[in-house]
């Protein structure tokens, strides 16, 4: 910043200024009000603190563009009565002569009032530094210290969100990596026992030429030893039967060559083995390298970090399922809550095994019969018991109320949207713990536990084992539920069982779960409706369906996850007979989507709020498929059905209204 412009005086008549105490703090201020960086106003604190600052700065160091203040008996200062250009001159040889310091600041600046710009210099240094220090001395008088503290417990759990997420994207490519590898070790497996087999054949047919030959007599090894002068007509036998014995030596030799032939190609097989059993076990060790750092980072996530990590999910649900996900969540944190204010921090797994040997300050948790539970213990907080889970279990638990309000679609692991078992598997996943995707997989091969001690954190299944959630307490599990479409917290259902993470897996696998009464399939998915059914589903009304229920099809394009699902398959299909993409115009419209349609073509558009686009469940299309006749709309009256898609009676050519273009997942009402 240019120094304030003055009058124009020469050097001759401009007198000496002598800085004061008070002309310097009134310099400063003017300065600092100048600077270019807006700061917020100064507190009672900092404004009395830089004040004092400035003033013992002023008093301490002597302007340099002043001579020293020695005061005549008149009171003038005795620089007065010298030209300005003289006085700077004689500092100048002063300076040179008494420090050997030089002024580099000087030399740099724009102008020659270098006093100027070193205090402007300073405060700004001053004006950087000073709330630090404030902050330092008197922490209690910020108004902001109180504020900042849950975005900081926010900052936390987003940053050991993303750190488990990339442990666990790097666990899935070692999971695809130990696929692979399984598959070369079962391949070269293979070839060493077809190696393995024409060994045993090769010396099996070795072994027994090499017997006939032993056993043979010398006139058989040798047939030439019976040739006789006497008998010349027995030369043509004994020719022949030279020949015979050269030939049956040839195939012996060739026998003993296919055979070491065999033993090399068992060799290289045997080393192909080998290889493969060292690579597999390489990425095996990698991939428990990864779930033991998981393992660690949430062994040492704090109680108040975690409660924030299970609230880390945005996407929405209607409004009685909202209310379940807000319940089951604050009755999460509460507890959390409870055991952070108590001072008492979750152990890890490894440390709850044996009831006998707890930490310091715990004891066993015990069932309505007193009998101990596995893997969990309790802890006095206040003047009251509480559970306390591993942190493990904390870690799922959190990582799975997270995802609530996230689409359902089959065979889902996340991270965007789920089945059942997917996300089950998923939220352990994140606590360290690699378990089956499939919701029977994870029954067949978890500690089972009866339900007399259910605890937060098992897996529940129902429906004979082809539904599963993660338990949360009060009779209520998060899962990926097929009938709602949705992640969120639902009532446990009937004929239940229930396996618990953290406990060594059984030797044998659990029997198999008794059929559900309901007749459900996976995930909770309700039995197929005979007929025409409602298109309203999530207990959205029509057109209000949050963009974070819906599954992206093509760009601008989305539908419920399932019906997704089948226009992918249908897209799929589509391509490989016409070679080129389906082509598609609509899909999910929102209410204010329908009234635009309905205005710009009144005769076409359903009224506003009764249109199955409203519940992502129609699409139009066009490419050949919007005109009657093509080649492209026969192909989809002949195969969409395969998908899940029909055409309305109202919409095929020949109804109510035909739209050729218009087609729907399911028969909808």
């Amino acid at each position: 910043m240019p120094a304030p412009r003055t009058s124009v005086r020469t050097a001759a008549t401009r007198p000496a200024r002598t800085t004061t105490a008070r002309t310097a703090t009134a310099r400063t201020r003017t300065a600092g009000a100048r600077t270019t960086a807006p700061r917020p106003p100064l507190t009672a604190q900092e404004a009395q603190a830089l004040r004092a600052v400035l003033a013992a700065r002023a008093a301490a160091t002597p302007d340099p563009g002043a001579a020293p203040s020695r005061r005549s008996t008149t009171g003038r200062s005795s620089s007065s009565r010298r030209p300005a250009s003289a006085t700077r001159a004689r500092t100048s040889r002063k300076r040179r002569t008494a420090s050997p310091r030089p002024a580099p600041l000087r030399r740099w600046l724009p102008t020659a009032d270098g006093r100027r710009w070193r205090v402007r210099l300073s405060l700004t240094a001053l004006g950087l530094v000073l709330p630090v220090l404030a902050g330092l001395v008197s922490p209690g008088t910020q108004a902001t210290s109180t504020a900042a503290e849950p975005t900081d417990t926010t900052g936390l759990a987003l940053a050991a969100q993303g750190s488990l997420l990339d442990a666990a994207n790097r666990y899935r490519a070692l999971e695809r990596d130990l696929a692979a590898r399984h598959a070369e070790l079962a391949s070269a497996r293979a070839a060493e026992q077809s190696a393995q087999q024409q060994v045993t054949a090769a010396r099996a047919t070795v072994g027994t030429g090499a017997a006939d030959l032993y056993r043979a007599s010398a006139e058989s090894r040798s047939p030439l030893l019976q040739l006789d002068v006497r008998a010349a007509g027995a030369t043509a036998d004994v020719l022949h039967g030279t020949a015979l014995a050269e030939q049956a030596a040839q195939e012996l030799e060739v026998d003993v060559v296919r055979a070491q032939r065999a033993e090399a190609d068992l060799t290289l097989a045997t080393r192909r083995v080998t290889v493969a059993e060292a690579a597999l076990a390489t990425v095996q060790a990698q991939a428990a390298a990864v779930l033991e750092e998981v393992r660690a980072e949430v062994g040492g996530l704090r109680t108040d970090v975690a409660a924030q990590l299970a609230a880390l999910g945005t996407a929405q649900a209607a409004a009685a399922q909202q209310d379940a996900n807000r319940a089951a969540l604050r009755r999460w944190q509460e507890h959390l809550g409870v055991l952070a204010l108590a001072g008492i921090e979750s152990p890890t797994a490894a440390d709850l095994v044996d009831p006998t040997a707890l930490p310091a300050g715990l004891s066993p948790a015990l069932d309505g019969a007193g009998q101990p539970i596995p893997g969990v213990a309790w802890a006095v907080a206040g003047n009251r018991p509480v559970t306390v889970l591993p942190a493990e279990t904390v870690a799922a638990v959190s990582s799975a109320l997270a995802q609530v309000g996230k689409p359902y679609v089959p065979g889902g692991t996340g991270p965007d949207a789920y089945d059942c078992g997917g996300l089950a598997a998923a939220s352990w996943l994140l606590a360290g713990y690699a378990i089956p995707t499939a919701a029977g997989d994870q029954w067949a091969h978890g500690a089972a536990v009866p339900l007399s001690q259910l605890q937060i954190g098992d897996l529940v299944h129902a429906d004979g084992g082809h539904d599963v959630g993660v338990y949360v307490g009060e009779g209520q599990v998060v899962a990926a539920s097929a009938a709602g479409y949705q992640v969120g917290v639902r009532p446990v259902g009937d004929a239940s069982a229930a396996v618990r993470v953290t406990l060594p897996a059984p030797a044998q696998p659990n029997a198999a779960l008794p059929a559900g009464t309901a007749g459900r399939g996976a995930c909770g998915a309700p039995p197929a409706p005979v007929g025409p059914v409602s298109p309203a589903w999530g207990g959205w009304s029509n057109g209000t369906i949050p963009a974070t229920a819906l599954c992206p099809i093509a760009r601008g394009h989305a539908l419920r996850c399932d019906a997704a699902a089948g226009y992918a398959a249908l897209a799929d299909a589509y391509r490989a007979a016409f070679g080129s993409p389906l082509c598609i115009t609509d899909s999910y419209r929102s209410l204010g989507s329908q009234v635009t349609a309905s205005r710009a073509k009144p005769a076409l558009a359903a009224v506003p709020g009764t249109s199955n686009h409203g519940w992502a469940l129609a699409v139009d299309l066009c490419g050949g498929i919007n005109v009657a006749g093509t080649v492209q709309s026969a192909w989809m009256a002949a195969n969409a059905g395969r998908f899940g898609f029909v055409q309305p009676d109202w919409a095929r050519q020949g109804g109510e209204k035909p739209e050729p273009w218009h087609w729907e997942f399911g028969h909808l009402a």
